[in-house]
């Protein structure tokens, strides 16, 4: 009986070489951690790896929350469990395992995805133009292949009405977390800048304006929670609260762009409830004034009342683009290379060493002309016109169905969320480089996907004839309740067959 059963056993080759390395990999945690404490994480790996499979999205939205807020960063207590790193793996991994071997997930393509892959590659075809291509191919390896990655992965994935429920859940709450360690550091003296701007030190938000700005992206979020009916009162109230946090943070931080995506924010959310202009740009007008008032912007050092006219911040500004604007015009098809702006400084900037310093572009315009040429800046705004109008037309289509049975107040809070996160990083981009940093890739991401899911839910034809349907019946029975009839009520079978 041995025999057979031996070569029963090891019939398949390639079935025992498998358990054998299995094996193998299962001995090596023991061998290099032989503490049997050090053990106990490694039984939650199976766990793990079943939920990230499950739950695919998951995975993804942790990534995004580390990128776009540096969590890690802000907790130093997390930076050593590598979250971002690990995530993004696991994020590569559960795509590629959906994609190829259980086909769950759908991959499709539209006008935006074109519109994103035509700068991403004019990005990557300036690397072998730029003036050091090894420095612009380390930046592009670093950073930005994750950002084209993970632009499909976020639109890809991100499908089910609850995916878009806990983004805009988690992106408050890790907005919140952000703009609390900014308060406590402003209350206790830590990391402040020029005496009076807070910072969160030893992070990429070590500047001010750059903090302003990943704290404006959840105000925008927070303010559609407080301003949409439906959402129920819990996250009514975490819109309030987040808010005032949020507004509270930005002015500490004394940053004028902050400052001014904060009132183009309200300026979005004033156009859906205010109807006369005049009077939203003078509450506007009024509004600025209050925060350039309670941010104290007069008492900064740089850019302050005590400087008389133009202040070395907004000279540094000038001088930065004066060099960004030679740059593009000297090399108008790829500019000088990804991240290669303050290596290039010097040799285009029109000022002496003695009269300054090198500085960032402090604008995203100027630093994607800057290091992608007039060419790639093209493509640039060509990608932000196609978001701002796929996500207008999104908004558009949600605000059309309000007052029936198919309005979903949920999806409408994230969609105009994000359209107002995209107009404040318009007006706070300005005077940041944030050219080929998350904050632009994401929103993009997130409007790709409501855009899909609009698509698949809420097809534009449908609309129509539904549209028609309803005016039909109101012109051949007027006097029913004035023809204030909700279209399901008056027309359910025609309806039925359109939907």
């Amino acid at each position: 009986m041995r025999g057979p059963v031996l070569e029963r056993i090891f019939a398949n080759k390639h079935q025992t070489t498998v358990a054998f390395i299995y094996c193998i990999l299962t001995a090596l945690p023991a061998l290099l951690l032989p503490h049997p404490i050090a053990l106990i994480p490694l039984a939650a790996i199976p766990l793990g790896l079943i939920f990230i499979l499950r739950k695919p999205f998951v995975v993804v939205l942790i990534f995004i929350m580390f990128s776009f807020f540096r969590l890690h960063e802000v907790f130093p207590q997390l930076d050593p469990i590598k979250i971002p790193m690990l995530t993004a793996l696991g994020s590569y991994f559960v795509l590629g395992w959906h994609i190829v071997l259980t086909r769950k997930v759908k991959m499709y393509w539209r006008h935006e995805h074109t519109a994103f892959a035509r700068f991403f590659g004019w990005v990557i075809l300036g690397i072998a133009f730029s003036s050091h291509p090894p420095s612009a191919f380390g930046s592009f390896t670093s950073v930005y292949v994750k950002i084209g990655i993970m632009v499909l992965a976020i639109s890809w994935l991100m499908t089910e009405h609850w995916h878009f429920k806990l983004a805009h859940f988690l992106i408050i709450c890790s907005g919140l977390a952000v703009g609390y360690v900014t308060l406590y550091n402003n209350a206790n003296g830590i990391g402040m800048v020029e005496e009076t701007r807070v910072t969160i030190p030893g992070t990429s938000l070590g500047d001010p304006n750059d903090l302003s700005l990943v704290l404006s992206f959840p105000m925008s979020y927070a303010i559609a929670f407080a301003v949409t009916r439906g959402t129920g009162r819990i996250r009514t109230l975490l819109g309030l609260v987040g808010f005032v946090i949020f507004v509270s943070a930005i002015i500490a931080t004394q940053s004028r762009g902050g400052l001014l995506a904060t009132v183009a924010v309200m300026g979005i959310f004033g156009l859906r409830i205010i109807k006369s202009k005049l009077l939203l740009i003078s509450i506007g007008s009024f509004g600025l004034m209050i925060l350039v008032a309670a941010a104290g912007i007069n008492d900064r050092k740089s850019g302050g009342a005590a400087e008389e006219g133009v202040d070395a911040s907004a000279m540094g500004r000038i001088h930065a683009w004066e060099a960004a604007f030679f740059m593009g015009l000297r090399n108008p098809m790829t500019g000088v290379g990804l991240s290669l702006f303050l290596d290039n400084y010097w040799d285009y900037a029109t000022h002496s060493r003695a009269e300054g310093q090198a500085h960032v572009t402090h604008s995203t315009w100027f630093q994607v002309l800057a290091e992608a040429g007039f060419f790639g800046l093209g493509l640039f705004l060509f990608l932000i016109f196609s978001i701002f109008m796929s996500i207008r037309s999104s908004l558009k289509r949600l605000d059309r169905n309000r007052g029936s049975p198919e309005y979903d107040p949920h999806l409408t809070a994230i969609t105009v969320g994000t359209y107002a996160g995209l107009v404040g990083f318009c007006v706070s981009g300005s005077f940041l480089s944030q050219g080929f940093l998350w904050p632009i890739y994401i929103i993009t991401s997130i409007s790709i996907a409501i855009a899909h899911y609009m698509d698949t839910y809420y097809p534009e034809k449908a609309e129509e004839e539904k549209e028609a349907i309803v005016k039909k019946s109101r012109k051949s029975n007027p006097l029913s309740n004035n023809g204030k009839d909700k279209p399901n009520d008056q027309q359910p079978e025609k309806l039925a067959e359109v939907r």
